[in-house]
């Protein structure tokens, strides 16, 4: 079988005692997703579910209940079919399950970030393929309906839930005894995607920015992300991705000083190039925004335009 890192697809590998990890193939992006079995007080629970085609006899303890860290498809996508498959209980989020019924539970989700895109400058034809893969993409995503909720500071079998808005607005972790299950809110090598999307919170860098620093203050021992290896320093690497975001933040607002306002699709031309698939520019197109947007809430630009149109200058 195909394997991500050094581990094949599909099956459980032991990371420690109490720890399992299980590796799921995905069509872009990392390429994986992690799935992880971890025993608390009394039982195990799994983490994340990656979408809704994985095979779950694979499982190497009985589950007692299935944890999604965000809603983000290759999270959240598989988990009506593991529970299903296990018999366990969905735990979400509160604030995430809110945005799963309102984004995967809707049948105008890709019209609506289709809107949003033009609204910030994406070109007609970025913006039709953009709605057509999201037409695709929704019908991979079988999330649980009604799950239980939770949210910061509960508990769930003994692990501590700490919630980490940023890379998704509910995103949360769970912690215990100097072991955090990440979710995306840090990985190692690469930096989470963190995009201004609509109906979303109106600063997602603030916030991500503010949740790193959660996790310098936690200072666990070990992070297990939902993709590639497991991160040995947390709190040192999410200094690193505070100050990864510190330049381009500086990146964004120079590509504002002296120019006449501008849209983000056209800003993120200048921080990430102009040659990028219409899937990837929609990240870089989200990315964008949420830079900006902190740049605004800091002072540092002013959003102009109006409804149709959203422009950025410098302040």
């Amino acid at each position: 079988m195909a394997r991500a890192g050094t581990h094949v697809f599909g099956e459980p590998l032991e990371l420690a005692d109490g720890v399992y990890r299980i590796t799921w193939p995905l069509a872009s992006g990392p390429k994986h997703v992690h799935s992880y079995v971890v025993r608390g007080d009394g039982g195990w629970t799994l983490v994340d579910t990656g979408l809704a085609e994985q095979r779950w006899d694979v499982l190497p303890v009985p589950i007692d209940r299935i944890f999604v860290t965000h809603m983000h498809p290759d999270h959240v996508g598989g988990a009506a079919a593991a529970a299903e498959a296990t018999g366990a209980p969905v735990v979400q989020g509160r604030e995430d399950y809110g945005q799963c019924e309102r984004v995967w539970g809707s049948d105008d989700w890709p019209a609506r970030i289709g809107a949003w895109f033009t609204r910030h400058g994406v070109p007609a034809d970025h913006v039709t393929d953009l709605v057509r893969n999201g037409h695709v993409f929704a019908s991979f995503v079988k999330f649980a309906w009604h799950p239980e909720l939770v949210e910061d500071g509960d508990s769930v079998d003994g692990w501590e839930v700490v919630a980490t808005p940023g890379h998704a607005d509910g995103h949360l972790c769970l912690h215990r005894n100097g072991v955090l299950v990440a979710g995306d809110h840090v990985l190692a090598g690469i930096t989470p995607a963190i995009g201004l999307f609509p109906e979303s919170r109106p600063d997602p860098l603030g916030d991500y920015l503010r949740s790193l620093h959660k996790v310098i203050d936690l200072a666990p021992r070990i992070a297990y992300p939902g993709h590639r290896d497991p991160v040995e320093d947390p709190a040192e690497r999410a200094q690193e991705i505070i100050e990864h975001h510190k330049l381009r933040l500086e990146q964004a607002a120079s590509a504002l000083q002296g120019a006449p306002p501008r849209t983000a699709f056209e800003i993120s031309q200048d921080l990430w190039g102009a040659e990028l698939s219409p899937t990837a520019r929609r990240f870089a197109v989200a990315e964008t925004l949420s830079h900006l947007e902190r740049l605004v809430v800091e002072g540092d630009a002013a959003r102009v335009g109006d409804d149709r149109l959203v422009l950025y200058t410098s302040a």
